[in-house]
């Protein structure tokens, strides 16, 4: 069961104009629509192009009203905050304080600084704990630094921010097990994206679903050994149209980092998901390389159930 939450661009934006003393509350969210103690919310599914209708790549786990959330490109606390407006209590912006990153490409970054400062500015008083490759640790340095004036402003001066919000730890990682608490288990795999030495996707293992996410990757064996009949398996695509029109330059680029609609059919046949989810689609082929043809592309070869994911989707 999926349900669009359906917010729209100009609502967003309207969110970013709250007086302080608007900011400082902590809005009622509107009723939940699913009972379910696990839920996938498509923060962003977008990629480099700067589409409107599509934030940069990033997922919300949402168990038990705690937010877990993978990479974080442009809009990712914007898109928390209208889930939230939305009925998904877990992503009011104040809890965002645990993230995982698939690698560290920019559109799969570009809001990390917004993750970290953003929710402290609103009142996050712990630290962001964040997982990801090599690399990880000198990007987080290198923003803090970049915004080391900001943090004294809002600490020392008049808005007399606390010190704990805007800290990180940042964690790089090996494949395996990176993460566990009362509501996950969390486990880091690589995949193969190219030139990147390190890329991971993960798999979320709760009380009720078990959850695999791709990141960024051509087709890669241990996306299917770590779905292997999960409940949600979340993939990004790319459509053989697009390749079929593009050029021999970025065919070999496209072939090296990403998956065609047809290695996914089978790949996901043999992973063998109940739910195979699109996200980060990336079309090549101009205007006739549509979001229909991307579904039909995989359903000529792949029998199972499957959808391409929109922004603020919730699975």
């Amino acid at each position: 069961m999926n349900f669009r939450l359906g917010f729209t661009g100009s609502a967003i934006l309207l969110l970013g104009f709250l007086s302080p003393s608007a900011r400082a509350q902590t809005p009622t969210p509107a009723p939940t629509t699913s009972s379910s103690r696990t839920r996938v919310v498509l923060l962003g599914t977008g990629n480099p192009s700067a589409d409107p209708d599509r934030s940069g790549p990033s997922v919300a786990i949402v168990v038990n009203d705690t937010p877990y959330i993978v990479d974080c490109g442009p809009g990712v606390v914007r898109r928390a905050s209208a889930a939230f407006h939305k009925g998904v209590a877990g992503l009011a912006v104040q809890k965002l304080k645990t993230a995982f990153i698939t690698h560290l490409h920019s559109d799969h970054t570009l809001g990390y600084s917004d993750l970290i400062f953003t929710p402290w500015v609103l009142g996050r008083k712990d630290p962001l704990e964040v997982y990801g490759p090599t690399g990880l640790k000198a990007m987080t340095d290198h923003l803090l630094a970049a915004y080391s004036e900001d943090i004294d402003i809002r600490t020392n001066g008049l808005e007399q921010g606390n010190r704990t919000g805007y800290k990180v730890n940042a964690h790089e990682i090996k494949p395996g097990v990176v993460y566990k608490d009362d509501n996950v288990t969390v486990r880091a795999f690589l995949v193969h994206h190219g030139s990147w030495r390190e890329a991971y996707g993960y798999r979320f293992e709760t009380p009720d679903k078990v959850i695999v996410l791709s990141g960024d990757c051509a087709p890669s064996a241990s996306v299917i050994e770590n779905c292997d009949g999960c409940d949600v398996l979340l993939h990004e695509v790319y459509t053989q149209l697009g390749y079929d029109e593009s050029k021999p330059d970025w065919r070999k680029y496209i072939t090296n980092f990403h998956t065609s609609t047809k290695e996914l059919a089978e790949l996901a046949t043999k992973a063998k998901p109940k739910l195979l989810v699109l996200y980060h689609q990336m079309f090549f082929g101009g205007a006739k390389d549509t979001e229909e043809g991307m579904l039909k592309e995989i359903r000529d070869s792949y029998p199972g159930k499957v959808v391409s994911a929109h922004d603020l989707d919730v699975y």
